[in-house]
């Protein structure tokens, strides 16, 4: 590739001039030293190649606390907030130089930005500048095995003890987790032993007693083991038994931990779509240098007509997918307060983008016949990558859910339409 497909080039509408500065450095050479490292399989070499030299990781944490490059000026209002324009663009470009590297990536940032949004300056100071540099990796443990979709029915348990607390629990398909140096846990606070506990107690059932912990991967009493994927992604399970950690190691307040995750998940879930379209976009690429190249009945592939309907209905979806991203991500660096959380606009993203590069990729593995299916090529490999886009941070029938709540609404914040005829009649 000598080029990268990216929006804002595209949609320049919906970008700054620093996005497009950030474009021009997003190079197929710029970020070469990826692709033996992701060749190799390589994950942990792919994580610090992120930070150093690559410098991506700046992009999840905010200029007011050491991150972002020059030229992105942090928020007066929020200084937490990060510029999702810029993640859109940083993994629709590693989405098609290497998908590994665009999970690890998105990874990191939701096990660092819990911290920039409820860590105390001595777990930022500690934390964020090793993310920076990727000589930390963080993860995100939050789905159990019977707490997926579901958040609020997780099992793990902080149990208040004297000065600290006790987890106990499991984890499962917890991104990073092989790597990570510390995770981000989710687990349901519980009242302290009669006669030895302190402040802190129970928060109530549900959502209410769900707190967040910043645990070291190597504690006592946290155990790992990796688990095979269709791709060779870094995941696996954790277990706590009896870990214990300091009040200290807390993030936010108590019962404050499903408002942390959902926060964060807002926060990323946007450019779970720019991913998708970059994978997308290197599928549409690689088909159509197929079908010019390849030839059948006397003709390029590309002379035929289902061949031509393929490739229009790819770039529609492709182009469209790119519209709710953009919109999203503008929508979401540029509102105010509320509005600024954008819930709505991400899930549409997120879901379309997923599901529309699922048939795009699958596209282009049809166009190219019984070498779509071949273990190697580019288009086997992300027929496998693209999959579970459209599991994570909320599987496409939650962001259905979310859309529909979101249009209700808004119609129910709406005057019934006789209303407005009447005002308007006035």
């Amino acid at each position: 590739m000598k080029t990268l497909a990216l929006s804002s080039a595209e949609l320049p509408v919906f970008f700054e001039e620093r996005h497009a500065a950030l474009a021009a450095r997003l190079t197929p050479e710029a970020l070469a030293p990826l692709a033996p490292l992701a060749a190799a399989r390589d994950a942990a070499a792919v994580a610090r190649c992120l930070g150093e030299p690559l410098g991506l990781y700046a992009h999840l944490v905010p200029a007011a606390l050491g991150g972002a490059p020059a030229g992105a000026p942090p928020s007066a209002a929020d200084p937490t907030a990060i510029d999702v324009r810029a993640l859109v663009l940083v993994r629709e470009a590693l989405g098609q130089v290497s998908p590994l590297a665009d999970a690890i990536f998105a990874v990191q940032g939701l096990g660092s930005y819990p911290v920039v949004l409820a860590g105390s300056d001595a777990q930022r100071r500690a934390i964020l500048p090793e993310v920076l540099s990727g000589r930390r990796v963080g993860a995100f443990a939050l789905t159990e095995p019977e707490a997926g979709s579901d958040v609020a029915s997780l099992r793990t348990e902080a149990r208040r003890d004297g000065d600290g607390w006790v987890l106990d629990g499991e984890k499962v398909l917890i991104s990073n987790v092989p790597l990570a140096h510390h995770l981000v846990v989710f687990a349901r606070a519980a009242a302290a032993p009669e006669g030895g506990g302190g402040a802190g107690g129970a928060r109530g059932a549900g959502r209410a007693a769900i707190t967040a912990f910043l645990v070291d991967s190597g504690a006592p009493g946290v155990s790992s083991e990796p688990l095979p994927m269709s791709v060779p992604h870094p995941i696996g399970r954790v277990r706590f038994q009896g870990c214990r950690v300091p009040d200290s190691a807390r993030l936010g307040e108590v019962g404050g931990g499903f408002k942390l995750a959902m926060q964060t998940l807002d926060a990323f879930r946007i450019s779970v779509g720019a991913a998708a379209n970059g994978m997308a976009a290197r599928a549409l690429r690689e088909a159509i240098a197929h079908v010019t190249r390849r030839r059948q009945f006397g003709a390029p592939l590309s002379e035929q007509q289902m061949v031509r309907a393929y490739l229009a209905e790819m770039a529609t979806e492709l182009d469209a997918a790119r519209l709710l991203v953009a919109r999203a991500a503008h929508k979401r660096d540029t509102a105010a307060g509320a509005a600024a959380r954008v819930s709505t606009e991400a899930a549409m993203a997120k879901m379309f983008a997923t599901e529309a590069a699922q048939r795009i990729i699958d596209r282009a593995v049809q166009l190219h016949g019984g070498m779509g299916v071949i273990e190697g090529t580019e288009v086997e490999r992300l027929y496998r990558e693209i999959r579970p886009l459209r599991i994570y941070e909320g599987t496409t029938e939650i962001q259905k859910l979310i859309i529909a709540k979101g249009i209700l609404e808004r119609a129910a914040a709406e005057p019934p339409a006789d209303e407005r005829a009447r005002g308007e009649a006035r």
